[in-house]
């Protein structure tokens, strides 16, 4: 089977065809196309939800023209359409939901809505062929949690932030240090070149019980070092940078290593970690994941980052999975802004689902 993915929850608008093989056990890219509009919100510093939609509307079509092209093979050999229906940016959700429903019923084909979250949650049974069930962690500029993935559609929510996301957290930091945006990979490559142990900086919720996670406080007091510090010299922000990552990989481990036990306690031994949404692409956070894991003897699977950032593969691979097991949507599904994973957890902490 092969389906088509269309993304535009935020500021990448991407198209795709992925096809399964193997049984259906992992899949294949076939195309994955996608435009950035970094250099649109570079000038405001962050991600503009006017001007992201209105760019969406603008690249779209020709980009779903060139996945097809690349894919070889025209609508009429796609066996569904998918389109991220959330949760995102209500203006860029409502553009690629609309092409998607378009396309489906010209084409005479099924029309799937997927929930971006579980796009980046079921990346690795695409990449590493991965059975269920494992724990996935979702990490991106607008969400932090750590997910028990069951199947397809079940999932259980294990611990989420509190008030900051990591990836909000990275980029209003690499804001106050003056790096340009978007911020959170300048800050990664700065770290490099700095002492992480130069700022004690804290680690919220270390230690504590559960798997919930906190950045707001660590974003304050990297804050207050830079006013305490006034000029900022070029190794002032390589060692802040490093220092306030290090705080965040502590953080994270922390997190993960109790969620993976809660999993174990409700479910015994989970198959693997996963790591998925555009923080996963910090190597830190990766190689600190990666000896989390070796330590309990756990499978990690970190996706290639072009996959763990915003793309069409992820979505058409989330679709074809829910085609596989015949859930389809009716042309009727509305674009949802915020959409929990869990349905049975609370949707109030800031960054979120």
């Amino acid at each position: 089977m092969r389906v088509l993915g269309l993304e535009t929850t935020c500021d990448e608008t991407a198209a795709a065809v992925v096809s399964d093989i193997l049984g259906g056990e992992s899949g294949q890219i076939l195309s994955n196309e996608v435009l950035s509009q970094i250099a649109r919100h570079a000038a405001y510093g962050g991600v503009v939800p006017e001007i992201a939609a209105r760019a969406h509307i603008d690249a779209l079509a020709p980009l779903i023209v060139r996945a097809l092209a690349h894919a070889k093979v025209d609508l009429s050999q796609i066996d569904a359409v998918a389109a991220a229906a959330g949760p995102g940016l209500i203006g860029g959700v409502l553009v690629g939901l609309t092409a998607a429903k378009a396309l489906a019923l010209a084409a005479g084909k099924p029309f799937i809505a997927v929930n971006h979250l579980e796009a980046h949650a079921l990346t690795a049974r695409l990449t590493d062929r991965l059975d269920f069930p494992y724990v996935a962690l979702l990490i991106s500029g607008g969400h932090t949690q750590l997910v028990a993935v069951r199947d397809v559609g079940e999932y259980r929510r294990l611990g989420s932030t509190v008030d900051d996301a990591a990836g909000e957290a990275f980029d209003k930091v690499a804001k106050m240090l003056g790096l340009p945006y978007p911020g959170g990979p300048q800050l990664e490559s700065l770290a490099l070149e700095g002492d992480p142990q130069r700022f004690d900086l804290p680690r919220p919720m270390l230690g504590r019980p559960g798997a919930d996670f906190s950045l707001s406080g660590l974003k304050s007091a990297a804050r207050q070092e830079i006013l305490k510090l006034g000029a900022l010299g070029e190794q002032d922000k390589r060692d802040l940078a490093a220092s306030f990552q290090a705080a965040i990989v502590d953080v994270l481990v922390d997190r993960v290593r109790n969620g993976l036990r809660m999993f174990g306690e409700a479910s015994g031994r989970a198959n693997g970690l996963v790591i998925g949404g555009g923080v996963g692409a910090n190597n830190a956070i990766r190689r600190a994941l990666t000896r989390l894991c070796a330590e309990s003897g756990l499978r990690f699977i970190s996706p290639p980052p072009n996959l763990c950032s915003d793309n069409g593969a992820i979505i058409a691979w989330a679709g074809l999975e829910r085609l596989r097991r015949g859930l389809t949507n009716d042309l009727a599904f509305a674009p949802r802004p915020r959409w929990p994973l869990d349905p049975s957890s609370s949707d109030a902490h800031h960054g979120k689902a």
